[in-house]
Parts: structure tokens; sequence; C-alpha cells
């Protein structure tokens, strides 16, 4: 039987890349992203993907806007099968003077986001005794780093909800595991090095050794790399593999 995926955050990055990789294994790929009513972001995933991807408008803070995505599909297809969710926002501040906005904003999409299509989707994948979840957490679910409260807070809350989900759809056929890299080439790194470069005038060059040289393996994490890991987790061979978080560090603490 075809499986369907929901994938969040779909629209570049990791969340592009798991979407390629799961429809190139004949997955049916469910996009939502906050981008995605915008033509032009529909227009450039298809022309990535090669081929028609449904793709909707979804903001996954909303509760409403959520179970309605989800519906979406099920009505469409009959089933979800598998949710990979990407969806995230990054933003540093110092925890003295933290604006509350910074904080909710974070916890917000990161995890409540995360844990609202969990609970969107349970109850399907539990009645159809089949269901893979995937949660996109980080290094910073180990790992402190000074200015990242809010993103180390809410990728940690990610592997408690995992945990506490896998328990649940244990007894249902139902997996739920997370994923934790460091550094990723996606569109998220080459803002921050574009950034690092207008501020400093370093090279393109420089900056780009200095990330690559920020774990012993010299080397960046690539998005593929990510959506081969999911593609396996998500597959039949991954039933075991539930409440564990994956760590794809280069050996790096961040």
């Amino acid at each position: 039987m075809t499986k369907v995926a929901i994938i969040t955050g779909g629209l570049s990055g990791m969340g592009l890349a798991i979407a390629k990789r799961l429809h190139q294994e004949g997955t049916v790929v469910c996009i939502g992203a906050r981008r995605g009513a915008d033509p032009q972001a529909i227009a450039k995933l298809h022309a990535d993907v090669g081929a028609p991807i449904y793709v909707a408008a979804l903001d996954v803070r909303d509760s409403e806007n959520v179970a309605g995505f989800v519906q979406n599909v099920i009505t469409a297809h009959g089933r979800v099968d598998i949710l990979v969710n990407t969806a995230g926002v990054y933003e540093e501040e110092a925890v003295i003077g933290h604006s509350d906005k910074l904080w909710d904003d974070t916890i917000d999409t990161n995890l409540t986001g995360t844990f609202k299509m969990i609970r969107a989707v349970l109850p399907s994948m539990t009645a159809q005794k089949w269901g893979r979840i995937v949660n996109l957490a980080s290094v910073a679910a180990h790992n402190g780093m000074i200015n990242n409260a809010a993103y180390c807070a809410s990728k940690a809350g990610l592997l408690g909800l995992g945990r506490c989900v896998s328990l649940e759809g244990a007894a249902h056929g139902v997996t739920c595991t997370s994923i934790s890299p460091t550094w990723v080439e996606t569109e998220m790194l080459k803002q921050f090095v574009d950034q690092e470069i207008a501020d400093t005038g370093a090279s393109r060059a420089e900056v780009q050794a200095k990330y690559e040289a920020s774990n012993p393996q010299g080397a960046l994490v690539q998005p593929a790399e990510i959506a081969d890991l999911v593609a396996f987790l998500v597959s039949d061979a991954g039933r075991a593999i539930t409440m564990e978080d994956i760590q794809v560090n280069a050996s790096s603490m961040w």
C-alpha cells in the first residue's frame, strides 16, 4: 500500500530534502508550511522535486489550522502514515532582557507546534495500527550555547515529548523518534554565512571554512544525509527503533 506522509516546513532545507527522498520512494507527500500559499514557493517546490506535490499553508502554532490541514489530507488520501516535523525557527537572545515574543514564538513553533501535529495524526495512526513520527530536534537538545536559551529549551522538550508519544503508540504499531543534527548546509546556514560576511568583511571561503571546521570531520552535514536517515526510520525496517534520538553530529558537540 502506498504510504502517505505529512512534512511540516518542507519547502526548504532538510524538510525539502526529506520530501524529495520520500517522493522518490513512491510515498504520497503532503507539505504544510507558512509559505504554503505562495505561488512562487509552490512553483519552486515542484521544480525541485520534479513533480507536483500537495502543499498548503500551515501554521503549526494554530490548533484549528493544524486540525484542518490533517483532516484535508485524510479526506484526500484516506490515511496518514508518516509525520515528519521539520518546521522550526531559530533566533538568538541573551537570557537577561530576553523578550517574551521570541521565547513564545520559539517554543510555540518548535515544541508546541510539533505536539499539535502529533496530536492531530495520532488517532488515525493508532486506528490503522501503523505510523511513523519523526521530529527534527538538534544537538542543541543535548548541549547549551550562550544566547540560545529558547532554542535549546524547545529542542530539549522534543526529546521528552517523543518518549511519551512512543510509549502511547507502541502497542498500536506507531513509532516516534527524533534526529539531532549539528550544523547542516541549508538555506538558513547560508543566511548566517551571508550575515557574517556582511558584518566582518571576511571572504565567503573563509566563513564557509569556519563552519566546515566546526566539527572534527571538517565537512558540513548535508540535507540529503538527514533525508536518508528519515527514509529508513519511516520504513517497515524501522519498526523497533522508537523512543530514540539519533545525533547526526559529525563528532561535534554543537
